[in-house]
């Protein structure tokens, strides 16, 4: 008879082994029977935690959007000035897929899951409080003059887009950041966001 114990250790399994799966091969190429190998569960215990493989990709996907969320935000909200914050967010970022380069490799290399998908209602409300948050943090600095207004995509694409294909190149072992690196592409998202004067050049 299964206990409580042994019922989390086989949801915990089984997630893990589907992170190293598909992280290793992406998740369309990876098969259920590859997750229960991966994971040693049999099909009754999977399907005990799981309805299918596109359930663990969504509960996977959710949980790790959330960890970054998490780290992203307490790493924001220790800084109070407009460019200490942007910069500090970008080299959390490069920290954080580093020493979670598996959960990292699902958030950049693998599609969110829809609304009318599993996870995907977790995921669509998670975005929407982060960005609550983000701006509510962001909104003080802009109205001050010192970031610009952007929509949330553009913010993202400017802030970490450089950052992000840094990693995919990282991961795919084309090339290892160094610290003068990160540093640059620090300054190059303080440069895309800050809010320039009109007499400034661009």
């Amino acid at each position: 008879m299964k206990t409580a114990k042994s019922g989390r250790d086989g949801r915990s399994r089984i997630i893990e082994g589907a992170l190293r799966r598909f992280s290793q091969d992406g998740v369309s190429a990876t098969t259920l029977a590859s997750l229960r190998d991966e994971s040693g569960v049999s099909v009754g215990s999977f399907y005990h935690h799981f309805a299918s493989k596109e359930h663990v990709f969504g509960v996977l996907y959710a949980d790790t959007l959330r960890m970054y969320q998490e780290a992203f935000l307490d790493e924001l909200r220790r800084h109070e000035t407009a460019r200490e914050g942007i910069e500090a967010i970008v080299a959390m970022h490069m920290s954080w897929c580093g020493e979670n380069r598996e959960r990292a490799h699902l958030l950049i290399s693998e599609r969110p899951p829809r609304r009318d998908e599993p996870g995907g209602t977790e995921v669509s409300e998670s975005r929407r409080a982060f960005f609550r948050q983000v701006s509510d943090w962001w909104r003080p600095h802009m109205k001050e003059g010192l970031l610009q207004p952007v929509h949330p995509t553009m913010c993202y694409v400017l802030w970490l887009g450089p950052a992000t294909e840094m990693c995919r190149l990282w991961f795919a072992g084309a090339h290892q950041p160094t610290q003068d690196e990160i540093t640059g592409l620090c300054e190059a998202a303080w440069q895309s966001l800050r809010q320039r004067p009109s007499s400034e050049p661009a």
